[in-house]
This record gives C-alpha cells, structure tokens and sequence, in this order.
C-alpha cells in the first residue's frame, strides 16, 4: 500500500508517518522501483496504531522505544513494562496536581475582579502587577518526563513532539 493508504487506515496525516520513520520509530518502507513510492505492508499498519495510542496517552519517544523493543521479545519478562507504565502514571500524576493547582490560582485570581470596570481599575490586572514572589503561579516548567508542556499540536505534521 502507498502511504496515503497507510496514513488513512491509522487516522493520521501522510506527514505524521514521514515523522515516525524519520524519528525510527516507524521501519521505512520498501521503495518501488517503478516510481519510488513508499510501499507498505500490513506490519506497518500495526505498528504505526500501537505508536499513535502509546502517543494518545501522551507517551515519549523513548517509552515508545522501550515497548516497541519489549513487543519483539515475546518470552522476556514483563516487569520492564510495568515500570515503564508505573513511572509514566507517576508523571501524568503530578502533571494532573499541578494543574489542580493552576486552576486553583485562577480561580483566586478571577475573584479579583468580580465585575467590569475601567481596566485601570481591574482587580486581576492589579494582582498580575505585584512585585514581589512569583510563587504562587507555580513552577515554569512542570516537574513532568516531557521537560515542559503540551503545545497542544499532537501528531502535527508542522510542529511534531520530539521526546527523548
């Protein structure tokens, strides 16, 4: 199959199979010596939607890696993988309470100005202009494995997450 059949059957964009084979993840294809298409197989298929849902629940390239490794070792132990699992819930756990913690201050933040007003005036914009500890709008980067936040451009084929 040519890799617009490859994208369709595993819902995502041409680029975004471009971007897993460039990145290893996802073996390159044969290329026909007719027209130099990329041919794909069934094989790809399966790897490229076991990939997009490792990605769906925000896994990083090199967890991805790891389970992809583990799938070709079919007698090895499976303790590796519960590991892997384990510390990504603890990431996505501390990732869930510092947002808890966002909204928090937002929340407090929004109680500043509870009506309109000339913004000379404004509540919220008066907090934001505070000199002073910066704290309590919580750490710049989240104490997350991904180094930083979602951009919110999953599988984009412009702007593709690059994990270590």
């Amino acid at each position: 199959m040519k890799i617009g059949e490859l994208a369709k059957q595993a819902g995502c964009p041409v680029e975004t199979v471009r971007y897993y084979e460039r990145e290893g993840l996802l073996p390159a294809a044969v290329r026909d010596q007719a027209n130099n298409y990329r041919r794909y197989d069934h094989s790809h298929v399966e790897r490229l939607t076991f990939i997009r849902r490792c990605r769906a629940l925000d896994m990083t390239h090199g967890e991805i890696r790891a389970l992809l490794q583990a799938r070709v070792e079919p007698d090895a132990s499976c303790e590796s993988i519960n590991e892997l699992i384990d510390a990504h819930l603890q990431h996505v756990q501390a990732r869930m309470a510092e947002l808890q913690a966002l909204e928090r201050q937002l929340i407090d933040l929004r109680g500043q100005c509870l009506a309109a007003r000339a913004t000379r005036d404004c509540g919220i914009l008066r907090e934001l202009d505070q000199p002073g500890d910066v704290a309590w709008r919580g750490p710049a980067t989240p104490a997350s494995h991904l180094g930083g936040s979602r951009c919110g451009h999953e599988e984009s084929p412009l702007l593709p997450h690059k994990h270590a």
